[in-house]
């Protein structure tokens, strides 16, 4: 009784609001209940007793399910039948319910009839004892649903492929029949209920879906005529579209299934006027959407040979996609998508399906209009409609599939012209949603048209400044591009219209503004070269004007026609822009007033602008032109006067080493002589900050020039490795590793490169013993990417050629030198090392981590082998038994330990992917909470 007492007040816990700590607490002893031998008897105590809460009684039928599934190895075989008997017991205690219970009971019933051969007729004798006892029929009809879920759904149960293929074709494929029976038996029995025939329609499609029973069978059924007839009953009409489809979708096999199919599609013919009659009800007219569009979909091509027969079929779905409710129209657009890429196939099509698609372009261009009362759609509620619109405009796409881009283009034009015939009467909503139905199908527009495109571009000048119809336009040109550059007499007037964007007020028109500018000069950069001052006048002159998301977007626009000007001429542009940036750098660098807040934020932003020039400029190759020949020198002295005053700003050193980066790319080899005192001053500004940016740049450097032999940079080297180190020290002394995660990272990436080209400067240092601890530390975070590079850095160490030299060839000289630093280091750090792997082994590292780890552990077993049989042990004893069960901790150090001893080093691979594969098994049951 102790332990149900302890269970109700685990269970108690999340009836009220508790808080985090209490919540994990009590999920974690249920967890740990679940897994116990005593829960089988105590949750049937539970589910037999009256004054158990309802509560308790879920849980006790979910730990049924669980156990059964994962624990069924507790139960001595002589006791599955008494087991089997108890669920079967608890099934009729509870046969009016709850639902949720007998579900689980049914689901643990199926995992047990799986893993119990020697339950002959299991399905068999379960409906001779309960198929005829009206008050038990329910609860038959419920295990049968779940019997194929269950055994196709829940790969958790324990079972080979071979028992699975065997038990399965005994409990599934031998009953179809025998289930097919009863199911036509009880469709039309005298005193079903609604409720009884929606069971059925359930069962129906579990057996079907899975494939146990087949079309052809159902056909030959009165199942068949009541899945139609139920849709005229309001009761039943949802379970009977739900089993429609899925009998529709199970005869996609066509020529098996010619006979089945030919029963079907007159019935969903017939079907046809209900639409019309179901207008005011949404989900009436859903359902009927699901069964023309699955009858579409699935008899594709039937409707394209026997078009005549099928084609009733396509115009239903073609009333559904222009019904009002938006929720409803998206159910037919996988229909339109598969039929025009099966008709792009053909050669001639019937001419019915250019109607069809005719007129499913301009109900798609009506469902585009925005709401005449602009209050009608706000927030979430707009959101979502205008990233359906996005939706409607891949449908158009299929319309120009299937009817040619020219004249999808034309008629949409037409609905333009024929608007702004109305003048003053023509609403904007009227002109954007065929100006946005252009914008979709400019992804399919041939860039050689001389023929509609002209027309429209013509067309966009003209239009009426509303910002929706402007945005609209504008959109239109960004996706346009790649025709205007093969017809550049637009370039002038595409300009203008995008300019004149820049002069607007509203937020969402510069921003397509930008957009359009960003693609004309990216698709037509060699056409804007002669532009460029022009360029450079408007941002003079617009650019403070704009939000800075807008201005970065112009910068990168202005940078694409850099990069298409010859070397020379790029380079004296790029200059240009650049000064007017760093221009206002030097000026806060020099001056002895503090810079505010916001001139840092404005200093921010154009570094950001900087950046983004500079990576879509890229670099000069080998020799740079003369216009850079002395910049980098004066750019990192005006960029050194600035990180000294203001390197404690986050987001400032953020733009600036991003910069730098950029910088690095830019100037190559012309770089090499400013590097060490950049190097130099990152060692200073981290030790000074603690900010991780220092040491990513830092990493760059050594990244880009690691194999120079320059005494002075190596030199930089040493220094940045040796202050980053002590000054990681003292932040870890002062935080915990959850605290400074970026920071780690950054520090580990920049010694994997110092590993890879300054072996001596790393193994030599006394940094090298502190550095391999905060390598340790690494592990204990959860975050992927910063257990990754941490494994790998020590991986990388352990399995340096120094610890064992190749035979064939003398080693280098250093090569004991970093071999004694490496032994000192783990033979100091060797058991905390062995225990952070394991831990993360069989807790939080990320699946693939597992690869790094056995790595690890072949060396230590080779080169450490008395000190690791000693490690193990105590390391094994630490890990919580939730996820390292006694069992798997014994198989692993039996299997560590006969590697050693056998010398087969390799073989630390199977302990550490055995001890791994159990905690992992235990992990993903221990996700799901007990009470979901």
């Amino acid at each position: 009784m102790s332990d149900i007492q302890a269970l109700l007040s685990a269970l108690d816990v999340f009836s009220r609001a508790p808080d985090r700590v209490s919540l994990e607490k009590a999920n974690a002893w249920l967890q740990d209940f679940q897994h116990s031998p005593e829960a089988w008897t105590t949750c049937n105590i539970l589910l037999r007793s009256p004054d158990a809460p309802l509560a308790a009684k879920l849980f006790a039928a979910q730990t049924f399910r669980s156990k059964v599934t994962y624990d069924l190895h507790q139960v001595d075989p002589d006791n599955l039948f008494s087991l089997r008997d108890t669920i079967i017991a608890a099934l009729e205690h509870y046969k009016i319910g709850p639902r949720t219970i007998l579900v689980q009971l049914c689901l643990a019933l199926s995992g047990l009839a799986l893993q119990m051969p020697t339950w002959s007729g299991a399905v068999e004798g379960l409906i001779e004892s309960y198929g005829q006892d009206a008050s038990m029929v329910p609860v038959l009809l419920q295990f049968l649903t779940l019997l194929p879920e269950e055994l196709t759904g829940n790969t958790k149960i324990p079972v080979t492929d071979q028992d699975y293929k065997e038990r399965a074709e005994l409990l599934l494929t031998a009953n179809a029949s025998r289930v097919l029976d009863i199911l036509s038996i009880y469709i039309r029995a005298p005193g079903v209920t609604h409720a009884v025939q929606s069971q059925i329609f359930a069962c129906l499609r579990s057996w079907l879906v899975v494939g146990e029973i087949s079309a052809v069978a159902l056909a030959d059924t009165a199942l068949f005529e009541f899945c139609f007839e139920a849709l005229a009953s309001e009761q039943l009409f949802d379970a009977a579209v739900d089993v429609v489809c899925d009998l529709i979708h199970e005869t996609q096999e066509i020529d098996d299934n010619m006979p089945v199919i030919e029963r079907i599609v007159p019935k969903v013919i017939e079907l046809r006027p209900k639409l019309a009659a179901a207008k005011d009800d949404p989900e009436q007219t859903r359902g009927y959407a699901r069964i023309f569009t699955e009858a579409g979909e699935t008899y594709r091509l039937l409707v394209l040979h026997h078009t005549e027969t099928f084609f009733p079929i396509v115009e239903a779905i073609g009333e559904c996609s222009a019904y009002s409710d938006l929720d409803i129209v998206p159910i037919t657009f996988p229909f339109w998508m598969r039929l025009a890429q099966s008709i792009g196939k053909r050669a001639t099509v019937s001419p019915l399906f250019h109607d069809a698609y005719n007129r499913l372009m301009a109900v798609i261009i009506e469902h585009l209009h925005f709401p005449a009362d602009s209050s009608a759609l706000v927030g979430q509620e707009l959101d979502n409609f205008r990233s359906f619109r996005h939706v409607m405009g891949d449908t158009l796409k299929d319309c120009c599939y299937v009817l040619g881009t020219e004249q999808c283009l034309a008629a949409t034009l037409q609905v333009i012209n024929a608007a702004l015939s109305l003048g003053p009467n023509a609403t904007w909503q009227d002109v954007e949603a065929p100006l946005f139905g252009m914008r979709s199908m400019g992804a399919e527009v041939d860039p050689m048209d001389d023929n509609i495109v002209p027309k429209i571009m013509d067309l966009i000048p003209t239009l009426p400044a509303h910002p929706r119809i402007r945005y609209a336009a504008l959109l239109i040109i960004s996706r346009y591009t790649e025709w205007i550059n093969l017809h550049s007499d637009y370039i002038p007037r595409s300009l203008q219209y995008i300019s004149a964007g820049f002069e607007d007020t509203d937020a969402e028109v510069l921003g397509a503004a930008g957009q359009a500018l960003k693609y004309l000069c990216q698709d037509c950069k060699q056409h804007l070269v002669p532009f460029l001052a022009q360029l450079h006048t408007f941002l003079a002159t617009v650019g403070p004007k704009l939000p800075q998301e807008d201005k970065l977007v112009v910068y990168e626009a202005i940078a694409h026609v850099i990069s298409a000007m010859p070397m020379e001429q790029a380079a004296q542009s790029l200059r240009t822009f650049a000064l007017d940036i760093l221009a206002a750098v030097a000026a806060v660098a020099n001056r002895t007033v503090p810079a505010t807040k916001q001139e840092l934020q404005d200093i921010g932003h154009g570094l950001a602008n900087l950046e983004v020039m500079l990576h879509v400029v890229g670099g000069f190759g080998e020799e740079l032109p003369a216009a850079c020949q002395s910049t980098c020198e004066e750019t990192w002295s005006m960029f050194e006067t600035f990180i000294t005053k203001y390197g404690s700003d986050y987001e400032t050193t953020e733009h600036v080493t991003r910069v730098l980066r950029h910088g690095l790319n830019l100037f190559g080899n012309a770089a090499l002589g400013v590097a060490p005192a950049v190097l130099l001053r990152m060692a200073a500004s981290f030790k000074m900050t603690g900010l991780s940016s220092y040491l990513w740049i830092a990493s760059k450097i050594q990244s880009r020039f690691g194999n120079e032999e320059d005494t002075i940079l190596r030199t930089a080297f040493r220094v940045v490795y040796e202050e980053s180190t002590e000054k990681l020290s003292t932040l870890l002394q002062e935080k915990s590793p959850s605290h400074i995660p970026d920071v780690l990272e950054d520090y580990m990436r920049m010694l994997l490169q110092m590993v890879d080209y300054s072996p001596d400067i790393f193994f030599e240092s006394l940094a090298f013993p502190i550095a391999f601890r905060i390598a340790l530390a690494g592990l204990t975070l959860i975050q992927s990417e910063i257990v990754f590079v941490s494994l790998d850095l020590i991986r990388i160490i352990l399995n340096h050629d120094c610890l064992e030299p190749p035979a064939n060839a003398p080693p280098p000289p250093k090569f004991p030198i970093y071999a004694n630093a490496i032994r000192g280091v783990i033979d100091a750090e060797g058991f905390e090392l062995t225990g952070l792997l394991l831990a993360g082994l069989v807790g939080d590292f990320p699946e693939e981590a597992s690869s790094s780890i056995i790595s690890i552990f072949r060396v230590l077993a080779s080169q450490w082998s008395t000190q690791l049989v000693a490690w193990t042990p105590p390391v094994l004893q630490q890990l919580p038994s939730s996820v390292a069960p006694d069992d798997a901790k014994a198989l692993f150090l039996k299997e560590i330990t006969d590697s050693i001893t056998m010398g087969q080093y390799d073989k630390v691979k199977y302990a550490v992917l055995g001890i791994h594969r159990t905690s992992r098994k235990i992990r993903e049951r221990r996700r799901v909470t007990p009470l979901d």
